[in-house]
């Protein structure tokens, strides 16, 4: 979903401005209507508003900019929020890093401090702008996150949005994520989660308008629904936003296989569903699905598309007329939507909802600065240390900090993001960690990966007062990589190696490469800080460079972060929640769905960085691995058990992981498959058991003979390891 799109910023703001009542008001009067009653039960409160609403009403709530119906006393509202990681477009907030970073952490009770931290300075936001009268875009309590589309492909730049390429990950740092957005109130919700994009969806960007995504029921099963599933069955999500493009020739916001059959009969969801932005326009202009703007509108709300992130729906009323719809079905999204705001309890007094007491001072506080460095330190990666070369002496004599991003705000943020008081840069934590003797070097030369020089000869010549501008120092540090400014949703950059937001190349820009091997021309000891939303094709620094730090989009304190690894102060712990390739010649097409070859679990060749991997900074043995059953049926849980020591002299933390094959099960599609992990915590020399406790049914698949899941009898190889790739100890389980 665009950030602005369509014009509708003046409109939304102008809304915001005008008539509205203030809800909370309604419960210092006498109560006029049954709905305004807080002693009768949500549903029977919205079945009352609905029956006193006109057709031309209801469907002015069914846009995000809702108008108020001041007969009614029912405020203006509007339904566009976001909060990917941290409340953003909001002014003032704590910026955790980009999801790809907070899905590196593999730290779900870390995830749902965040979640929970993100939803505490929404509603305090939310609260102050009702007590200003405000109610804009971006002032609302349901928030269009988590994006929890599988990242198949490294080429889509709105990959970094997402929790990586595996849908158990996925879902169980997507899980976290809602509940701590939604709270755990009995009544009320702090938050509303919205679960996007439903539900094939993951590039390319350029032609997402009218794209169809041709996909089999065995991926659609196995691996884009999951996610979306956990969500709702287990995180109790309750909005669902539905994607631009076509599914199976039918576009994914008049989708009644996914939206209906799918979403909720087969899983019961009972919330409410949203469109992309301009997704019910596509419906017509762009997949030619339908004739009319009406039509359009029609066919999304009878599949179940209850709000439109535009103003299409104003087209249903003729739609009515004609026969295309019937206001019966626009009461049933109606009622949804209104069942939602009063969840949020926009109807009901501060008294009797704890949430909305959250004072103003909760935002942007010290603790939550706090926690977004631990969310930094945690999601970072450490992916080659060369002859130990890190941790860095904080007393070297000097230390050169180059490159495009050394000094830079922009990668810190990601997209989807709010504004820090204080963001630091890798330079600035770097100056703050060294010691007094430590003279910092700086360059100006390298600008970044979208500087036009005018012909290589210029290039050249800037590399080369670099070089020469560090000649003295003991040690390189390179920031460089990738910047929201070339990846990310629907942009019109179109340079080489970027397309529209999206990839046409997966190695760093060619200045950066060319710099990087000058430095190491000259012998220089290099380490290569990155920040990025994908992979990076970089086999050559892989083999060259001293170290390589991946820092993703890390946040406000990104760079106290990086320092903070660097000079030894944090063991980095971080594990990659995607698979770091050798070559774009290794993938399939990027518009191909099908998950053969790619992504671990479908991937047969050799990768430069595996899905799970990260160094650490210590050593971690495992041995004596067993299982509670050896022999278990489809709906047993088994635990897994394991001693990991710290055979280090740091402190350290390992993420445990556990995978699943099958080696003899020919049904059985995937090489391996991620069945549970943990992250932990051990002192320099200590041993712990680790105790990983997993379904039987993870081990499920999708049958097309019984179109449903089963877990194919046989014998099943388990793995724990620190990684996709490491295969420290096995065992084997026979399901009946």
């Amino acid at each position: 979903m665009k950030g602005v799109r369509l014009g509708y910023r003046l409109g939304i703001v102008a809304a915001a401005a005008g008539l509205f009542f203030n809800a909370v008001n309604l419960q210092a009067q006498t109560s006029q209507y049954p709905f305004q009653n807080s002693s009768l039960s949500f549903e029977a409160r919205v079945s009352d508003l609905v029956s006193r609403l006109t057709l031309k009403e209801k469907i002015e709530l069914m846009q995000n900019d809702a108008k108020s119906v001041p007969r009614l006393g029912i405020p203006a509202y509007n339904w566009w929020n976001e909060c990917l990681h941290g409340v953003a477009r909001d002014g003032i907030a704590t910026v955790f890093p980009q999801a790809i970073g907070m899905a590196a952490m593999w730290d779900i009770p870390l995830m749902h401090k965040i979640a929970t931290t993100i939803s505490t300075e929404a509603r305090a936001k939310h609260e102050e702008h009702v007590r200003k009268g405000e109610r804009g875009i971006y002032q609302g309590l349901d928030f269009w996150t988590p994006n929890i589309n599988i990242f198949r492909d490294p080429r889509w730049g709105r990959g970094q949005e997402t929790y990586g390429e595996d849908p158990f990950l996925t879902a169980h740092t997507g899980v976290a994520f809602v509940k701590g957005l939604q709270g755990d109130d009995p009544k009320y919700f702090k938050a509303i989660a919205t679960a996007k994009h439903f539900a094939i969806h993951s590039g390319s960007e350029y032609n997402r308008h009218w794209f169809n995504a041709v996909v089999s029921k065995q991926d659609m099963y196995d691996t884009y629904l999951p996610a979306f599933e956990a969500l709702v069955k287990q995180g109790r999500v309750y909005s669902l936003m539905g994607a631009y493009n076509s599914v199976d020739g039918v576009p994914a916001c008049a989708n009644t296989y996914l939206l209906d059959t799918v979403l909720r009969g087969k899983w019961g969801f009972k919330g409410y569903v949203v469109s992309d932005c301009g997704a019910i326009t596509d419906i017509y202009q762009g997949h030619k699905y339908v004739k009319t703007k009406a039509q359009a509108a029609a066919v999304a709300v009878n599949a179940g598309c209850d709000l439109t992130c535009g103003n299409e729906y104003v087209a249903l009323e003729d739609a009515v007329k004609k026969g295309d719809i019937t206001e019966t079905q626009i009461n049933v999204s109606v009622s949804r939507l209104l069942l939602a705001l009063f969840k949020l309890g926009m109807f009901d007094s501060k008294e009797m909802v704890a949430y909305k007491q959250i004072p103003f001072s909760e935002n942007n506080s010290q603790p939550h600065n706090t926690l977004s460095k631990e969310a930094a330190l945690e999601s970072m990666v450490l992916l080659q240390n060369k002859s130990g070369i890190l941790p860095l002496s904080k007393h070297l004599k000097e230390i050169a900090v180059v490159g495009p991003f050394a000094n830079d705000t922009a990668v810190l943020l990601g997209n989807y993001n709010g504004t820090p008081t204080k963001p630091i840069t890798f330079l600035e934590g770097i100056r703050h960690a060294v010691g007094g003797n430590t003279q910092i070097i700086t360059s100006r030369y390298i600008k970044g990966p979208l500087r036009d020089y005018a012909n290589e000869q210029n290039m050249q010549d800037s590399i080369r007062l670099m070089v020469d501008h560090v000649a003295d120092a003991d040690v390189v540090i390179f920031c460089g990589g990738l910047s929201p400014k070339v990846e990310g949703e629907e942009s019109g950059v179109d340079k080489k190696g970027f397309f529209h937001g999206d990839r046409t190349a997966l190695g760093l820009p060619d200045v950066q490469k060319a710099a990087l091997k000058a430095l190491k021309a000259k012998g220089k000891k290099v380490v290569l800080v990155l920040t990025n939303g994908g992979m990076l094709t970089i086999n050559w620094a892989n083999e060259n460079l001293d170290g390589i730090l991946e820092a993703w989009y890390p946040g406000q304190n990104g760079g106290a972060a990086v320092a903070d690894i660097l000079f030894g102060r944090y063991n980095p712990a971080g594990r990659l929640p995607i698979t770091f390739y050798k070559s774009l010649a290794e993938l399939p097409a990027f518009e191909d769905y099908s998950m053969k070859g790619r992504t671990y679990r479908y991937f047969d060749g050799k990768v430069l960085y595996p899905f799970g991997y990260g160094l650490s900074y210590t050593k971690f043995n495992y041995k004596d691995m067993s299982l509670s059953n050896t022999k278990a049926g489809q709906a047993d849980s088994v635990t897994v058990k394991v001693q990991v020591k710290n055979a280090g002299k740091r402190d350290g933390e390992e993420v445990v992981q556990l995978y699943g094959t099958a080696k003899n099960i020919a049904q059985f599609k995937p090489l391996k498959t991620l069945m549970g992990f943990q992250r932990v915590h051990l002192k320099a020399g200590e041993s712990k058991e680790v105790a990983i406790k997993f379904a039987v049914a993870t081990l499920r698949q999708y049958d097309s003979t019984i179109k449903d899941y089963t877990v194919y009898k046989g014998n099943y190889i388990l793995y724990t390891g620190g990684s996709s790739a490491d295969e420290a100890k096995t065992a084997t389980i026979t399901v009946r």
